[in-house]
């Protein structure tokens, strides 16, 4: 089953279990795969809907990010929720040893020496890591590793 099989199957499920949020953030999450799929018209692979699943997690991130101190507790639960479901749905997320690991390969077949040398090692990792690790990770344990 692919992946936009299985969010209506799960949408289906969550609307006969009356599951509100659930259903909402399913909705929210097939809206979003559709719309790229109607502009780009083309049909999406499981890759590119990850990516785009990965982009709506980052949305909620950085509004708990901008909620976090605020007495706002209903809304950040509910993002906090809804991130929840969306992991659902994406690669499991690799961890910093992992992360440090590849950047590692990626700068031996790179060859890269210095800061400078960011791009090459990038252009190697980005394809092997993308939406399996939060890209402001990835670019600290680049920068560190070639400083």
């Amino acid at each position: 089953m692919n992946m936009k099989e299985r969010l209506l199957d799960d949408l289906k499920a969550a609307m006969r279990n009356k599951d509100t949020l659930r259903k909402d953030m399913l909705q929210i999450m097939r809206a979003a795969v559709l719309q790229v799929e109607v502009d780009t018209r083309q049909s999406l692979d499981d890759a590119a809907i990850a990516e785009i699943l990965s982009r709506e997690y980052k949305k909620r991130s950085e509004t708990l990010q901008e909620l976090a101190g605020s007495s706002r507790t209903d809304i950040i639960e509910k993002n906090r929720a809804e991130m929840a479901i969306i992991e659902e749905y994406l690669p499991r997320q690799l961890s910093e040893n992992e992360i440090e690991s590849l950047v590692r390969q990626a700068i031996s077949q790179s060859g890269a020496q210095s800061a400078r040398d960011m791009g090459q090692v990038m252009k190697v990792l980005m394809p092997e890591i993308k939406g399996r690790a939060d890209g402001k990770l990835v670019n600290q344990v680049v920068r560190r590793l070639l400083s």
